[in-house]
Formats: C-alpha cells, structure tokens, sequence
C-alpha cells in the first residue's frame, strides 16, 4: 500500500525525470526510454497553431460577471460527464422504463439525482486536489490489486459498451440513411471517433465534447411532440410508485447501474487533471474558488443529464405506453415506434440524438478505460499526448474500440451485451464507492479539501443504494 505523506496534496510524478514507464514504448528496440522536448511531446495546441482562444474565466464570480457566455465557458468536464451519461444505451434503458411502466418510474430521476452529483463531486474533488486521476489517488489509499480488480472488471464492462454504442449509432444513421449495411456505419463512426483521439489535442476534443452535448436536446425537443398527460406525469415524477415484482425490482436496479456508472467516475477526475494540465496549472495547489468551479460546473451536467433521463421515460411513456407498446429494448427500437403515434420528424429527431450521444460516448468509455488502466499501470499518458510517445494508453482505446467494432461484425445480441454491461457495473460500482469515499474524506490525502458531511452523507448513501441494488440484480438473475 502506498502511504501519503500527511499533509501532502500531491505525490512527485513518476515523469518527472523525463524517463517514460510506458510499457510498449520500453519494450520496443532502440526506442529511447526519455521524452523528447515539451514542444515535441504534446500534441499542437489552438494557440501553437496561431489561432490563440480566448481565456475563459478563472472562477464562477467571474463566470458570472460575463454573463451567459462566460457560464458556458466555465462548463467543461462535470457537463460532458453527464452528457456521455445519456449514451444509446442509457437511451435505450429510458425508452424501456417508458414504454413498459409509463410515467411510475420517474420519480427517480429526483432520487438520482443528489446521488449522481455528490459522487460526481467528490471524483472532482479528488483529481483536484491531489492533481491526479482516480485511480492514482485510489493506489495511495489501498493496495494496487484491489483497484487493479475493479479497474479490470471496468475495461471489460467498457469495452462491451463500445461495441453496443457503436452498433447503435449504425442503427440511428440506418434510419436516416437507408440501404447500406449496418457494419459500415459502424466502421466509420469508429474510424472517426479514433481519427478524433489519435490527432486532437486536448483542447479541440473539450471543444467537441461540448457540442455534442447538444444533440442530447433531440430528446428535450422530442418531449413536446409527444404531447404527455401533464397531471399524470407530475404525478409520477413526485410519488413513487412500488410495485413488489421482479420486472420492477429490475427496471430500478436497471436506472440506478446506468446513471451512476463507475466509468463516470474515472472519466470526470481525469477530465479535471486534463483541464489543469492544458492551463499550465497542474504544479499548482488547489484553489476554493476552483472548488466552486467545479461544483458548479458537476451540477449542471448532472442535472442535465437527469432532465434528459426525464424527458426520454416521459416521451416513452405518453408515446409508446399509452398505446400498448411495451416491449421497447433499444433506443432504436423507440425511434421507430415513435414514428406512427408522434410523426416522422420526432421519430429523426430521436435518431440523430442516438448518433450525437454516441459519438460522444464512445471516447468516453474508451478514454475512460485507458485512464484507469494507465493510473494502475502507473505509466503515464493523456489526450495532450501525441500518440507515438504513449502507445500502452492509447493502445488501450485503439483495442477497446477495435474489439467493440468485432463484436458487430459478428453480429453479437446488442441487448445480451448491455445486460451483461449492466452486471458487471452493478457488482464493480459499491466497492468503487466505498472506495471513493473513503479517500474524499480522508484529510492525510484531501487535506483541507476533505469531503464535508453533507457530502459524505451523500456519497455513503449512494454507495449503500448501488449494494442493495448489486444484491437485488443477483436475487432477480440465479435462478433459485
């Protein structure tokens, strides 16, 4: 186990010599085994490039001094979070709840929600102050084979959804571009998303990122075409409704594994120390104002992401459950279903929120993956990385990617493959919190910046939810 020093905010970096640890990059012959010039290492920024961008604020007070622009730009990884939260298969899950319990299930969007942003927080919170991803800071609480094992279980979880995801944005453009195999969507939404992660830099994918959040208002746009029963939606977004059966008991345990998802967590900690890095502030302390920042900044994703969560159970139930269709499985299977009840322009409209979420989801799950792989591995890398000095980190998003594109050219069952994704995020995410938890609040790693009790309260709640939910997805899947 590694032991932090007390007080300390930081452990010195393993780079910091220039000496690479990436394992490719020393396994190959007459590599050398240090890091070229800072110029050279990272990947062309907007401003090497000679279109410098505009400083953005520093603090939430002067976000607001600028008005609504200057909040846009504070937003940044708490928002694409919650964003890559909505993926094709968390759209397909919505759609399911919608058409099979109509509006009884909304109720937990309000649930989830606190819960998503205090773990949310506290992931920020600890890439923050510790200026490192999740997993590095996890390594300085508990033996590496722990986290190792919940990493493990995370890229393969990961890597299934990518191919799900994939064959779901081939299934959106099959239904606005008719006639050409679905296989070959696949290949170019792959082939592009990877064009993206291999080339960009670390400022032109926050850049993207943030624009395809936009897609996911298909959704909120959608709501308004299905015309749903005010009364009767109100009604089911503030009373809950239980029903003692193993249809419901799964469609809960369903919304809770996919809304609170550990890949989040890794996702938004490593986003954070990414930012940092790419404002040449990561040698730096942890500001308050930073905090708030960034607390600002968590909540609306997170709440943006639970209003489109919202929007898809609602446009399901008033569309699809009011009229004998209950059997919706996918997020596609919903576009078409829409189409008689809601119109041909709703039903696209949905469609193009599948291929929007998707292409943003996609680098997340495999960025995701091969941050936490390179926490455990200890051997560096990043986005602002050019490629060729850290193949191990970008050789794990290149095989999470290729492995999701030979799932669908096998023709594997999409709806098998999320259900087992769904398991293992079930089982892999309470130990995580646990985790979680007890580094944000441990003050010899977090310092002054240790989670407060409203937080802890919070996150220990959410991690007590996700157990009982883990044990209920055991009771309702071995057959006793």
């Amino acid at each position: 186990m590694a032991t932090p020093v007390a007080g300390s905010s930081r452990v010195p970096s393993p780079h910091a010599s220039g000496r690479t640890r990436d394992p490719i990059r020393r396994a190959l012959p007459g590599i050398p085994d240090t890091d070229p010039p800072k110029k050279e290492l990272l990947k062309a920024t907007a401003r090497q490039s000679g279109a410098a961008p505009v400083a953005g604020p520093k603090t939430f007070g002067d976000a607001l001094r600028r008005g609504p622009a200057g909040f846009l730009r504070l937003l940044g990884p708490g928002v694409v979070t919650g964003a890559s939260d909505d993926d094709p298969s968390g759209i397909g899950t919505y759609s399911q709840v919608g058409s099979q319990f109509g509006y009884g299930l909304l109720w937990t969007v309000l649930l989830t929600l606190p819960l998503m942003i205090a773990v949310q927080e506290m992931c920020a919170r600890i890439g923050l102050h510790t200026r490192m991803g999740l997993g590095a800071s996890l390594r300085q609480r508990f033996p590496t084979p722990i986290v190792g094992a919940a990493v493990i279980a995370l890229v393969i979880a990961n890597t299934i959804n990518v191919g799900a995801d994939l064959g779901a944005i081939a299934s959106g453009a099959g239904l606005l571009v008719g006639g050409i195999p679905n296989v070959v969507y696949v290949v170019c939404a792959a082939m592009l998303v990877l064009g993206f992660q291999l080339f960009s830099s670390y400022e032109r994918l926050s850049s993207i990122f943030k624009w395809l959040t936009l897609a996911l208002f298909a959704y909120v746009i959608t709501l308004f075409f299905a015309h749903p029963d005010g009364p009767r939606l109100l009604m089911g977004a503030m009373i809950p409704r239980v029903e003692l059966n193993s249809a419901w008991l799964a469609a809960v345990v369903a919304i809770l594994g996919t809304t609170i998802s550990p890949y989040l967590f890794f996702w938004q900690a490593s986003s954070e120390v990414d930012v940092l890095r790419a404002k040449g502030r990561l040698r730096t302390r942890m500001k308050d104002e930073e905090l708030v920042s960034t607390r600002v900044d968590v909540t609306t994703g997170m709440v943006f992401s639970q209003a489109v969560m919202f929007c898809v159970i609602a446009s399901s139930a008033a569309v699809l459950n009011s009229h004998g269709i209950t059997q919706v499985q996918t997020a596609n299977q919903a576009a078409s279903a829409l189409q008689p009840f809601a119109g041909h322009f709703a039903s696209m409209l949905f469609a193009a929120g599948i291929i929007g979420a998707g292409l943003l989801a996609v680098p997340v799950l495999s960025g995701s993956a091969a941050y936490a792989v390179r926490e455990v591995g200890d051997f560096g890398g990043g986005y602002g990385i050019r490629a060729r000095f850290r193949p191990t980190f970008y050789g794990v998003i290149v095989a999470a990617t290729a492995i999701g594109v030979a799932l669908n050219a096998i023709g594997f069952d999409p709806i098998k493959a999320l259900f087992l994704t769904a398991v293992i995020n079930g089982l892999v995410a309470p130990p995580l919190l646990v985790l979680i938890n007890v580094v944000a609040g441990d003050s010899r790693i977090m310092g002054q910046h240790a989670s407060g009790r409203l937080s802890r309260w919070l996150g220990w709640t959410a991690a007590g939810v996700m157990a009982v939910a883990a044990a209920a997805l055991i009771i309702t899947v071995i057959p006793w």
